[in-house]
C-alpha cells in the first residue's frame, strides 16, 4: 500500500499525456541521474494505441513556395537570384512575376534551417513566403 503522497503523485501521473509522461521521465534522469523505469498507466496504453498529432516527428526537409511578391519586385528578384543561382536575370523577373499570379516552389526539399533562411530574406525583401 502506498504512502498518501505517493498515491497524489501517481494520479498526477495518470493524468499526464504521453509527451508530458516523457518529459517527466527525461527531467527525472536528469535531476536524480538515473535511468528511470515507468510502467505507463492504464490510460497511456489506450492513448498509445491512438494516434497523435503531437507525436508527430518534425519535417526534415520543406519546399519554399513564393506566394506573393509585394510592392515592389525588383528586392524580390535579387533575393530569388541569390536563392536560384541557376536563372538568370529575365527568367528570375519571369518567376517572381508569375508568383504575383499564383504561388510558385523556389526550392524544395531544403533543410529547416536554410528554409527558415530563405523565407526571411524574401519576406525581409517584401514577399509573402510559406513553407511546406
Amino acid at each position: 500500500m502506498a504512502t498518501e503522497k505517493v498515491e497524489k503523485i501517481l494520479e498526477l501521473v495518470e493524468q499526464l499525456n504521453l509527451m508530458e509522461l516523457k518529459e517527466l521521465i527525461d527531467a527525472y534522469k536528469e535531476k536524480f541521474g538515473v535511468e528511470a523505469v515507468v510502467a505507463a498507466p492504464v490510460g497511456a496504453a489506450a492513448a498509445a494505441a491512438a494516434p497523435q498529432e503531437e507525436a508527430k516527428e518534425e519535417k526534415a526537409t520543406f519546399t519554399v513556395v513564393l506566394q506573393g511578391i509585394g510592392e515592389k519586385k525588383v528586392p524580390v528578384i535579387k533575393v530569388i537570384r541569390q536563392i536560384r543561382p541557376d536563372l538568370g536575370l529575365k527568367e528570375a523577373k519571369e518567376f517572381v512575376e508569375g508568383a504575383a499570379k499564383e504561388p510558385k516552389e523556389v526550392k524544395t526539399d531544403v533543410p529547416k534551417e536554410e528554409a527558415e533562411k530563405m523565407k526571411k530574406m524574401l519576406e525581409e525583401a517584401g514577399a509573402t513566403v510559406v513553407l511546406k
